[in-house]
């Protein structure tokens, strides 16, 4: 059996090849043989996702045709390939991108940082917000006056209360979405909804197509439940979705689920347009395959001149197709952990059903503050205050980033929570390790890959803004100064921060 699970045409590794000659090289540098450039350009594509791991690539004679090189030069750099633990091969297989024993995969970043240690530790990992007050305080006081009744039965509802499901489904009514509150599941929080859909659609083995990048905790969710992820590497910048590839992948893979995240992507915060949804919503339909559409940041928009696309479910009239999730933690409060399910009323009952043997339901207190906030009209000003400070924040961040580092890359999102950056050759990983002991607390790159891609790239949300960003940054250009010198980061100690 192929231990491949995409492909990637001559044609289209040419294409992705010909864009790395456009990057200034260093300093004082000579080029290289023809097979040694082509190994390493290959090998950066891997490592930086663009080329997903585990991508069968394209013969040595219709490659070599493709950049119109000799086919010696071809094998030699496949052979060089295969050496460092970037190709694999098999006579019959044909040959496939890996990763060498060993590549680093950093196992910290995103976990919440322990209160105890914010006075020395600015924290970059969690790409959360402060609630926002005085709207936290008075849902939790709205929900306690409608209580009472509720406290009167037993308090389990594996489906949600009725009352937030049927508001749930009046809020997609009113986007041009009909639907019933039978087509509503209300979950704990968006990883509770999509870890439920894993179960019911993806057993052990199953594959998953994701987007590459895309958000760690939820592919570490994918690999707990055992599936065999097939990454669909994304476009350059802000564009986001190759829908040529994507169908592709779903035709060739014909993966049982695909996760994406449309609206302002975790972690580049590409945003998809209405075509580039349709023709998605279509190729996953021809496929077969169940498109779970993750809308938690679809709120987030941040430029009061942007004009949002349609939701991908209205693009799946007969609702056969897209499974939504949505939540109140990115656009709320990360401590308000209820999320949603949108899908076909079958699909919904199979969930419920299902969830007798984990959760039984959401706590009700939490469904009720939720409940009272859209009933009031007080989640759209929270909302409004949340896009508020992640706009300054995006702001300050920016400006400090692009001062201390210079050489760092990235395009500025018009929403969501997170910059994507490419670190300037530096390693994600040894930036996150070395971070930690300067006093910044950053996820690398390889966290949001399949199999150690992304190695050149670090995550950074704005949550932070004022003269807290500026101090991350001046601590990120230590960092960066100690990798690039190849210290081991103890000469620098970690200063206390007061904002």
């Amino acid at each position: 059996m192929a231990q491949w699970t995409s492909a990637v045409g001559a044609a289209q590794l040419a294409r992705l090849l010909t864009s790395q000659q456009d990057r200034p090289a260093g300093p004082g540098s000579k080029r290289p043989p023809a097979y040694r450039a082509l190994a390493d350009g290959i090998r950066l594509l891997v490592l930086e996702g663009r080329v997903p791991v585990a991508a069968r690539l394209p013969a040595e004679r219709e490659l070599a045709l493709a950049l119109s090189v000799s086919r010696t030069t071809v094998a030699a750099a496949y052979e060089a390939l295969r050496a460092e633990g970037f190709l694999e091969s098999r006579r019959g297989a044909g040959s496939w991108t890996a990763v060498p024993a060993g590549n680093p995969l950093p196992a910290r970043g995103l976990e919440p940082l322990p209160p105890e240690a914010l006075g020395s530790m600015i924290d970059l990992g969690c790409a959360a917000l402060p609630a926002p007050e005085p709207w936290l305080t008075r849902a939790v006081q709205g929900a306690l006056e409608e209580l009472p009744p509720y406290a009167h039965t037993h308090g389990d509802y594996p489906a949600g209360l009725p009352a937030l499901r049927s508001t749930i489904a009046d809020r997609y009514t009113a986007r041009g979405i009909p639907t019933m509150p039978e087509q509503i599941m209300v979950t704990t929080g968006a990883m509770g909804a999509i870890d439920a859909i894993c179960h019911l659609f993806a057993g052990r083995g199953e594959r998953i197509a994701v987007e590459s990048p895309s958000y760690a905790n939820i592919l570490q969710l994918m690999r707990e439940v055992g599936a065999r992820l097939v990454p669909v590497a994304m476009a350059e910048g802000l564009t986001g979705w190759d829908m040529d590839r994507w169908r592709q992948v779903l035709r060739d893979a014909a993966p049982r689920i695909a996760y994406v995240v449309a609206d302002f992507h975790n972690p580049t915060g590409a945003l998809a347009d209405d075509d580039q949804r349709r023709r998605l919503v279509d190729a996953a339909r021809s496929a077969g395959t169940v498109l779970v559409a993750d809308e938690t940041m679809s709120e987030l928009w941040l430029d009061p001149d942007i004009e949002m696309p349609r939701p991908v479910c209205a693009f799946d009239p007969a609702g056969s197709t897209v499974v939504t999730v949505g939540s109140a933690s990115k656009a709320f409060w990360a401590g308000m952990r209820i999320g949603w399910v949108r899908a076909a009323p079958d699909v919904i009952r199979s969930l419920v059903a299902a969830r007798a043997y984990a959760d039984l339901g959401t706590p009700v207190l939490e469904q009720l503050a939720v409940n009272w906030l859209f009933g009031t009209g007080g989640w759209e000003q929270a909302v409004d205050l949340r896009r508020t400070q992640a706009r300054e924040n995006r702001d300050a961040l920016v400006t400090a980033v692009r001062r201390e580092l210079p050489e760092w890359e990235f395009e500025v999102p018009r929403g969501g929570l997170t910059l994507w950056v490419r670190t300037g050759g530096l390693s994600g990983s040894r930036l996150a390790e070395v971070g930690e002991r300067v006093g910044v607390r950053v996820p690398s790159g390889p966290r949001f890959g399949v199999d150690g891609a992304f190695e050149g790239y670090v995550r950074l949300p704005f949550t932070v803004g004022g003269a807290v960003a500026e101090e991350a940054a001046v601590r990120l250009g230590a960092a960066a100064r100690l990798v690039e010198s190849g210290a081991s980061g103890g000469g620098e100690a970690v200063r206390p921060f007061v904002a």
